[in-house]
């Protein structure tokens, strides 16, 4: 197959906005969690960093999407029918403290069902390690849910490791606004354990 046949996988641009949001409601909907989607439109053009719009102190772009598009399609006229988006990888850096070095959180990964099967998951995942080592990073890290069997078979036939013996935590909502001011419930020391 020659290079005009395979896929594209670019950062997202503005014009992406609305195809990041279904996929991300129709993640949502598979994991049988679309009614807890606060995210719109809107929240994703000022949060995320697009490849038109340079992070600024508006807009900081706390994340990336990558893009993987089909190759165009020619038709019968002189514009070719605009490329089929089948999948995306939503990321961030993150930092470890024992490396001393940069590392890319992958968020979300998203392959449309119509499109799986292709190969089109690994191509995300091996450009995220590629930005990964281009930003001198040593860690590409990701959750994912325990009962989604095909996704754990399918991130070990890759080589990933299942980080056995950590928990994750979370502070959201109420949660969240009592600890910022102050009215957490519990007991704290200040004290903690482990390592990022």
């Amino acid at each position: 197959m020659d290079s005009s046949q395979q896929p594209s996988i670019t950062l997202a641009t503005t014009d992406d906005v609305h195809e990041i949001h279904a996929m991300i409601c129709e993640l949502a909907s598979y994991e049988k969690a679309l009614d807890a989607v606060e995210a719109t439109e809107d929240t994703l053009r000022q949060t995320l960093t697009f490849a038109d719009s340079p992070a600024t102190h508006t807009n900081p772009g706390y994340a990336k999407t990558l893009i993987l598009r089909l190759p165009s399609t020619p038709t019968s006229g002189t514009n070719d029918k605009p490329s089929a988006v089948a999948g995306m990888a939503m990321y961030f850096t993150n930092y470890s403290t024992w490396t001393g070095r940069p590392g890319v959180h992958l968020e979300d990964l998203y392959v449309r069902p119509e499109y799986r099967g292709r190969g089109y998951g690994k191509l995300l995942i091996q450009a995220l390690a590629k930005e990964t080592l281009k930003i001198g990073g040593k860690r590409l890290e990701w959750n994912c849910l325990e009962w989604n069997e095909s996704s754990l078979k399918f991130y070990d036939g890759l080589g990933a490791k299942q980080m056995k013996g950590w928990v994750g935590l979370r502070l959201d909502g109420q949660e969240l606004e009592k600890m910022a001011m102050g009215k957490a419930n519990g007991q704290t020391n200040g004290q903690t354990n482990g390592h990022s």
